[in-house]
Order: C-alpha cells, then structure tokens, then sequence
C-alpha cells in the first residue's frame, strides 16, 4: 500500500489516495489492469483498506486507487461552494488517473480500467463510467443509486443538502433550482446506451434496518437498482445483479466477486 498526497488546484486542501500494487509488483515487470474504488459518503480514502481490501485482493494481478472523493462531494464539481474549490470530479478524471498511468506500469486504455464504489462512490462509479466513455470497461454499484431523479429528485435533494452541510458551506452540488443539464449528464437512467458493452455489477439490499439513515438509503437504493436494471434490461444491455438481506453496507463477499469478475474481463496483467 502507497499512500500519497496532492496538491491540487482542483481541491482546497491535500487529498489523500491510497495505491494498493500487486505483491509482485516491484519483482515482475509486467502492466497491470487498474480498478479505481470510490468510498461512499462520510468516508474517506482508508475505508477500504479498513474493511480489508488487501486480504480481498491478495496475490491477485490488480492495481487498486482508493482516493479521497470528500465526506460527501457526490464525485462531483459542484455549482457553487463557500470552502474553496472542491472539483472531486476534475481531481479525479483529469489529474489522478493521468498521473496513475503515468507513474505506475498500467495499460493507459478502456479494457485497463474498472471503477467500482460503495454507496455515494456507487454513484460515482456509475456516473464516470457513462460521462468518461472511454475510460472504464468494468463499472459496479454497491448499493450507490441509479436514478437520481425517481421520487421526486429524492438522491439529488439529498446531494445538495448533504453537501451544503458538510463540504460545501452552503454550496451545493446541483443548486436550487437545479441544474437539470447537470442533472441529465449524471443520472445513470439517462445514458442507458453508455453502458452498452461494459460489464456492469449491481448489489443491493433487500431488509434494512429501522434506523431512519439505513432504511431511506438501501430503500431508494433498492427501488433505483430496480428501475435501472428494467430499463437495461429494455435495451438488452446485459448485467449482473444481486439483492441481498441487510441494508447499507458494504458486502466484502460481493467485493470478492467483484473484483475477481473485474480481473477476469480487463485486459490481462
């Protein structure tokens, strides 16, 4: 594990990302397919590797970047923020994965790269893959929402206020009223077609708990996996889907799966 910090013009502070390489990284030579792990909300750039990602991805071919994406930036550049810059999409899209394949040995190319997240990184994950076209092969949502737009904008109100709250100091990420063509370009629901192609894994929960947090997230999660996945389905877009008891929390057994499933359709190390 190699742990970094950026001085960033895109970001008011130094966010921190964590690289985790292969054991034999420094002894092979060889390039290495990357999966980029968004954490989710009121998390940050150690999540992972708390929750055991190196026992996950043990003696296995994958470089994994795990960075900062913000207590809840929506992975996002928000419309208006009163704490500095906060441009988690641009650090990310335009800085950090240029700079990833030009320090490491990866393959600079669509079948190189996977983005997969957990909740708000979920989100992000989807969203960069159908925005960034060419840049991720492999895009999983572990329980992040695919439509942003159902019940009444229920995950874009929530962005804007969360984000106010916490990162933003009264910015937000959409604004009031929103910015619908920013609205549009993230909703996963509509760019179906940006999907196409591309390996896609959905897991969701299915019995949440009665904390009013857990039960709205993996509630709307759920019903938002449900939509999406109909409407892939509509456009014969194939995808794996998984709807599991418990509510809004990372699964390590669905991670495992995951990122064996990534390693088996990027191009080989």
């Amino acid at each position: 594990m190699w742990y970094y910090r950026f001085q960033t013009d895109q970001i008011g502070w130094a966010p921190a990302v964590n690289v985790l390489l292969p054991g034999d990284y420094h002894t092979s030579g060889r390039t290495y397919p990357v999966l980029y792990l968004l954490h989710g909300g009121n998390q940050d750039f150690i999540t992972f590797d708390s929750m055991r990602v190196r026992d996950w991805t043990a003696g296995k071919p994958l470089i994994v970047v795990m960075p900062d994406g913000g207590k809840a930036g929506w992975y996002s550049n928000p419309v208006s923020s009163n704490s500095g810059p906060r441009n988690w999409e641009n650090f990310h899209l335009n800085q950090l994965v240029p700079w990833i394949d030009a320090n490491f040995r990866t393959y600079a190319e669509l079948a190189g790269r996977a983005v997969s997240g957990f909740s708000m990184g979920g989100f992000g994950a989807l969203k960069y893959t159908a925005k960034y076209f060419g840049h991720f092969a492999s895009v999983s949502s572990h329980s992040g929402p695919a439509s942003v737009r159902r019940d009444a904008g229920l995950v874009v109100n929530w962005a804007n206020v969360s984000s106010a709250a916490v990162d933003l100091a009264g910015g937000m990420i959409y604004g009031v009223p929103w910015d619908e063509a920013r609205v549009t370009a993230d909703n996963p629901m509509e760019n179906l077609e940006r999907y196409r192609g591309k390996r896609i894994f959905l897991v969701a929960g299915t019995s949440p708990s009665p904390d009013p947090f857990d039960y709205a997230n993996e509630t709307q999660v759920l019903a938002g996996h449900r939509e999406f996945r109909a409407a892939l389905d509509a456009a014969n877009i194939p995808f794996t889907a998984y709807e599991d008891e418990g509510g809004h929390m990372i699964r390590p057994n669905r991670m495992i799966e995951d990122i064996d499933g990534i390693i088996a359709h990027l191009r080989k190390a």
